[in-house]
């Protein structure tokens, strides 16, 4: 009897400022092996790393059979050109960075880059099979990916989703992208830590386990924040209403107590208009707190065609 064939997995890697998480999956989306490393900054540190994560994820698998890799990654990114720029805090910040190349000559597979939202989002889409969700991501800034009528939508500029940066307080503090006020300001992981700083642990966990408990203050804090959040989903669905809003990122690790926060503020802010009321912007929220969304989308990114 001649032996099963085995289909060769497929590794997804979601890179990071600190650290990469990476996962291999198999044909039917079952997750064969994971590992997470420690990121070297700069050109050659995050190709290294890279490549040292796969080489990790090819020792665990049976069979050690690689069909491609797909990363998912902050900054703009050229999935043709296999390249990304303006990755400031993986040290990527000069010109265009021919990742995929490199990492693929390292890792000897066909690798694909995304941007990390992106891939994120794409990971969402396979976790709660739906064919029209938004992912809004809340990590160190505010950004959304879409996947609408069963495609990614990343725009003309690739900018499809940058809700964080919608000014909305004219008078408030300048955002790094040179405009005033932006939404990221007040609705993001790094806007929740400056509002409830820790001396350890998680802001966001803090913060909630504080309002949960009562403090008036950490009340404040959350409310605050969850008002910006449900400010972005508003923005979002009255852009291109769609049947989910999944939300993820570092602040989703707080699980159930977010998303009800989150639509706490949506019934709050739709009150008085019976028709943003009519939508139930409050019903189509998700939290992905425990699957890891960006790096099962980046294993699930399709090489790029010329």
């Amino acid at each position: 009897m001649s032996p099963a064939l085995v289909s060769p997995a497929r590794v997804g890697l979601d890179i990071g400022g600190t650290k990469i998480h990476g996962i291999a999956i198999g044909p039917d989306g079952a997750v064969l092996a994971e590992e997470r490393a420690a990121t070297t900054p700069g050109a050659e540190g995050v190709v290294k790393s890279a490549a040292t994560v796969v080489a990790s994820l090819r020792d665990a698998l049976d069979d050690g059979e690689i069909s491609s890799i797909g990363v998912g990654i902050p900054g703009i990114v050229d999935t043709r050109a296999g390249t990304v720029k303006h990755a400031v805090n993986l040290g990527l910040d000069g010109d265009a960075f021919p990742l995929a190349e490199l990492l693929g000559a390292r890792a000897g597979a066909v690798v694909t880059l995304e941007n990390d939202t992106n891939a994120a989002t794409l990971g969402a889409h396979a976790v709660e099979d739906v064919d029209d969700l938004v992912y809004l991501s809340l990590g160190t800034g505010l950004a959304a990916g879409l996947y609408l009528n069963g495609a990614l939508r990343r725009g003309f500029h690739g900018a499809a989703g940058e809700v964080g940066h919608l000014p909305v307080d004219p008078e408030g503090p300048v955002c790094g992208c040179g405009q005033r006020g932006c939404l990221e300001l007040v609705a993001s992981g790094a806007a929740l830590a400056a509002a409830w700083p820790t001396a350890a642990g998680h802001p966001a966990a803090a913060l909630f386990a504080a309002a949960t408990a009562g403090d008036p203050a950490a009340v404040t804090v959350r409310d605050r924040f969850a008002d910006g959040v449900a400010a972005a989903v508003r923005a979002l669905a009255l852009a291109v209403d769609p049947e989910r809003v999944v939300i993820g990122g570092g602040v989703a690790t707080v699980g159930e107590p977010l998303r009800e926060a989150i639509a706490a503020a949506l019934v709050r802010q739709t009150e008085a208009s019976p028709f943003l009321a009519s939508l139930e912007l409050a019903s189509r929220l998700r939290v992905v707190s425990a699957a890891p969304v960006a790096a099962i989308g980046a294993a699930l990114i399709t090489p790029t065609k010329d």
